[in-house]
Formats: C-alpha cells, structure tokens, sequence
C-alpha cells in the first residue's frame, strides 16, 4: 500500500459559507475526511431574553435563500407553543411559500453550484462533454443561463404573500399577514404556468408533467429515457446519462440511514398544531429509514441529541437534548482535528446515531405508502435497489426528481385556497415549550423555542447541515458527509473535483449552520455586541 497524502481544501464549498474539508488519500481514494464549519452563527446566543416572536424576524435572516424555512418553523414553534388555531388558507398560504422557495433553491442549486462540476476537464473523454460544457458552463452556458433566470420566477409567488422574498415574516402564530385578493392568486397561476412551459416541461424534463409522473421503479425510468430523444437530451436525462458514464453512481454512498422531518401540514388536519399530532398531519411524510436493513422508524423530536466533543463549544461532551442546551461558544476556535474543528455540532437520533438528511432522505420517507391524501412515490427508493446502494448521483437526482412533486403541492394550494375565510385568528400569549420542523430544500430543519417570564428563555435551531456536516461525535462516529467521503476516488490530488461533487451532493449551507477570524494568524476580525 502507498503512503498517505492529506489534503486540506478550503473553501470546498461555492456561495454558501465557508466548508473546509480534510482528506487522506491512499491508494488513489480516500480513506478519512474531516469536515470543518469555518462561521458561528450564534443566533441561540443573540435571540435569548427577547420577545418570543423576535425569532419570526431574526431567524429568516439566518440564510438567504431559504428564509422561508426558518420562517415556518419559527411560526410553528410559536403555534405549539401557545396552543394556537391556524385557518386553513394560512396553513396554505405557508406551504406555498415553502414550496416556492425550495423550488427556486432546487434550480439555483443545479446550475450555480453542482453541475459546474460537470464541466471539468477531468471528463472531456465523456462523449457527453462537449454538451456538458455547452449547457452548464458557468455564466456563459446557455442552460446555466435560463436556469438562474428562470429560478426567480417561483419567488415572484412568495413575494405576493410575503410582500417580499428574502427575509419576509409574513408568516405569525395565529396564521399569516396576508390576505390576497383574486387577482394574485390568478398571478400566481401565470407565473406557475410560465414556470412550467417554459423551462419545468421543455428543459428540465422534455416530457409533460403527467408523462413524468408515471415513471415508478428504475425500469420506467430506463424506459422513458430511451423513449424519445427529447428525454434523454434533456437536462434530467443527461445528468443521469453523463453522471454514469462518469462514475458518480460508484461513491459518495454515505451512511445509508435517513431522516426527514416532512413538511406541508394538511390544511384540514393540523389547524389547532400539536407537537404529537404533527408527524400524523403532513402531505409529505416524516420518517427515519436504514436502508441496510429496510427499518422504518417514526421521529420525535424528544430524540434528538447534540455533541459538542469535537466542535468549539464549553458545553462538555454529553449528548444533549436541545432545548436542555445552553449555547457557550469557545473563545479558542483553533483548528485540531484530533480534538476540535468544527463550528457545528454532531447531531444525532437517540438509539440510530448519524442521519443523513435532505431530498434523498425525503425520498425514502414518502416511498413507503400512507394516506391515500399524502404524497407516495417508491421510484429513487427502487432506483437505489436496484443500483445496490446510494450514491451522489443519487442523491442529486433526489432533488431533480422532488421539483416535479414540488410543483404540484404549489398547484395543490394555489386550488385549495378560500379567499373569503380567515387568514389570521390573534393567540394568547404564554409561557411554554414549542417546536417547528420542516423540509428546507436541503433537508430536516427544526427549531425548539422555551417562553418563560414572557421572554425567550432558550432558543435553539438545528438545521440539515448540521445533521449532514457535523464532526465527529463523542464516540467518534463520523458526520453524514464525512463518512460519504469514504472511499471517493481522486484522479488528481491538485485538482480534487471529486471532493467537490461529494460535498455539493448535500448542498451545505453554511451560513445556516454556523465569528470572523483570520486563518493564519487566528486573531478575531471583529465582534458585535447585541444589546
């Protein structure tokens, strides 16, 4: 066996914050990584002692691509912590905006950020090369360029309902500030519908919508890819086609156990918001699944933990509850990877360890059957069979396969709405413990929030990065992304693309998970003191 080389990669990440990734390499694949969160985010520390509605302002603010998501599980907190009602067309009007922004981060996150990838020149022997780099070259591919434009479509339909996209707060316990006219409904259909003609149909599928939609195991998908020219040319098509012929389908597995918080509460069946009657009331189902075993498991959030053994807190080396965490950030960030380096914390199920979170996850969530009102379809979970096992290519098509569903939740609401109903019924405020989940486009999002004296005595938020990039926990198990690392081939150490493709698969959002400083001198850059 060769001599092992080490490799530190900083950022590996593009826009989303600061990933730093290590990697030892033997042997041509490597065999441990370590994943770094380089920011403290600290929202826990600046919320604490504030109104309890202080995290509908501030935690939108966390991320500025999915706003929406912190959004909703602040409101949600809040509703079951002060025993809300939520009308039905507020219920709406929230997943709405959810879905219109994970549509918009699904596109976003296609074409500026993952298949960039495709044009490295470590695949120009591909016979699908010189398409790629016609089409996915950055700013000048003439995909590229229609998917960034076309991606802001779906935020035109938050902004009637929020008033703004990013950083709205229209969402409020009790129901939403809104209450929109005929006329923006009927505008929001047009702009679905242009959504959908030009660019969901002819570019992203090549097929219609309903022609899609039948496709259910691997071998349907086999068979509408050699259907017509126009599904295998389009942009699904050939990202399952190149991203083969590549590799990608051969590393990048993971962990193979998966969770998902779901998200979409029926409209009819969660008005008066519970913590235990949540998992009972969604449209896309919860679920925690181990694909090595077939195990299914539901999810309470009463199993959560988090470590901090190997990240940059004074908080011990328990597994904690977090609601019982009280966020003490250290004042010594140095990076050591025997001990701490990372700014994330290690998130774990109690009893199932790591989980992997995000559209994969979700996938195996809604494989299973339900009610005959939630949303089921045992395609990726079939297509994982029948490859053996997860994959990055996988994992990515995961999310190239949801914007389908994802769009027809949008039509669902936009249907459902009843504009002369209410929108908004006032709380009475209280004291007491809440707790908000959803599906960001990236995954498990959740927020716990405890009222006391009438002010936030604690608030904590774990988000899908966390779940997917945390360090090494107490029993020094290694993060979701870390242990998809595992095994990833490198055809050149100078240029590890392949790294890259791993770590883009799950989409981090660093901001979301996680304090300037200076990397060489390790002095602080600034500090801000909130009042």
């Amino acid at each position: 066996m060769s001599d092992i080389k080490r490799l530190d990669i900083s950022p590996v990440g593009r826009v989303e914050g600061d990933l730093d990734v290590r990697v030892d390499i033997q042997d041509g694949q490597v065999v441990n990584a370590w994943t770094t969160a380089e920011l403290f985010r600290g929202l826990e520390v600046i919320l604490r002692d504030k109104d309890p509605q202080a995290g509908l302002i501030i935690t939108p603010r966390a991320c500025g691509i999915c706003g929406a998501s912190h959004l909703t599980c602040a409101a949600w907190a809040l509703d079951t912590a002060w025993q809300t009602e939520v009308p039905r067309n507020a219920i709406l009007a929230r997943n709405l905006g959810l879905l219109a922004e994970s549509i918009q981060s699904f596109v976003r996150h296609h074409y500026g950020l993952f298949q960039i990838d495709f044009t490295h020149e470590n695949y120009k022997n591909s016979p699908f090369y010189d398409e790629a780099v016609k089409r996915w070259s950055a700013y000048t591919g003439t995909h590229y360029e229609l998917g960034i434009t076309i991606s802001g479509r779906p935020v035109e339909i938050y902004a009637l309902f929020g008033g703004q996209w990013p950083h709205s707060s229209y969402m409020v316990p009790g129901g939403v500030m809104c209450a929109p006219a005929l006329t923006d409904v009927t505008r929001a259909w047009a702009i679905l519908e242009n959504f959908r003609r030009d660019w969901l149909e002819p570019v992203w599928l090549g097929c219609s919508l309903e022609r899609y939609e039948q496709i259910r195991s691997y071998d349907d998908f086999l068979a509408w890819l050699d259907e017509s020219p126009a599904h295998a040319n389009s942009d699904l098509g050939l990202y399952w086609r190149m991203g083969q012929d590549i590799g990608l389908h051969t590393f990048g597995k993971g962990n193979g156990r998966y969770l998902a918080w779901g998200c979409l509460p029926h409209e009819d069946r969660y008005q008066k918001p519970t913590v235990e009657t949540r998992s009972d009331s969604l449209r896309l189902r919860s679920g925690i699944y181990d694909f090595h075993t077939n195990a299914r498991h539901g999810v309470n959030e009463k199993n959560v933990r988090e470590n901090t053994r190997y990240a940059w807190y004074d908080e011990g080396d328990a597994d904690v509850y977090p609601l019982d965490r009280e966020t003490r950030p250290s004042q010594d960030n140095s990076v050591d990877h025997e001990d701490r380096y990372s700014w994330s914390s290690a998130v774990l199920y109690e009893g199932l360890g790591r989980l992997e979170t995000g559209a994969l996850a979700r996938s195996m969530a809604y494989a299973e059957a339900g009610e005959d009102w939630q949303i089921h379809d045992p395609l990726v979970l079939n297509m994982m069979r029948s490859l053996g096992g997860p994959s990055l290519l996988l994992r990515h098509f995961a999310r190239m396969h949801e914007t389908v569903k994802l769009y027809r939740e949008a039509e669902h609401c936009l249907r459902e709405f009843r504009l002369q109903d209410e929108w908004y019924l006032k709380p009475r405020e209280k004291d007491g413990e809440g707790f908000g989940a959803t599906e960001a486009a990236r995954g498990a999002l959740s927020h716990w929030i405890r009222v006391r004296d009438g002010k936030i005595d604690n608030y904590q938020i774990v988000s899908p990065t966390t779940w997917n990039i945390g360090p090494r926990d107490s029993e020094g198990n290694r993060g979701p992304l870390e242990q998809a690392l595992i095994g990833t081939p490198i055809a050149n150490p100078r240029d590890p693309v392949e790294v890259g493709h791993v770590a883009r698969s799950f989409d981090s959002c660093m901001v979301c998970t996680v304090h300037a400083h200076d990397a060489k001198s390790g002095k602080e850059l600034s500090r801000f003191r909130v009042a």
